[in-house]
């Protein structure tokens, strides 16, 4: 079985509050925000932007992750070299990460097991 395509981008930012305005002018909808300076955005039925704050002066990433529907019936071409397996987040799913020929880490989505 393959990626169902992109479910979120993760944003980092140095300043949630801007951030988020941005986002809203583009027509996404606040779907939730934490006391943490954090929260996830989205427009429509498509990927969510889930963008956090961190301090200033640490380097902003970006990461895309993609949609497994199903980790039990998920299966990779044993030439993709996987960084973590999948494992429990701290916000409900479990993600795995993979590295792509030219260094880039993709992280993979699937629902958190029952």
């Amino acid at each position: 079985m393959a990626t169902e395509g992109i479910e979120a981008v993760f944003l980092e930012t140095h300043n949630w509050g801007k951030a988020a305005k941005f986002f809203q002018t583009l027509g996404f909808e606040l779907e939730f925000s934490t006391d943490h300076s954090s929260g996830r955005l989205r427009k429509g039925d498509g990927p969510y932007v889930f963008i956090a704050e961190v301090p200033e002066g640490r380097e902003l990433r970006t990461q895309i992750v993609l949609k497994v529907a199903d980790e039990d019936v998920f299966h990779l071409d044993p030439a993709v070299e996987v960084v973590t397996p999948f494992e429990d987040t701290h916000y409900g799913t479990r993600e795995m990460t993979v590295r792509d020929p030219d260094g880039r880490q993709w992280s993979l989505q699937a629902p958190a097991k029952s």
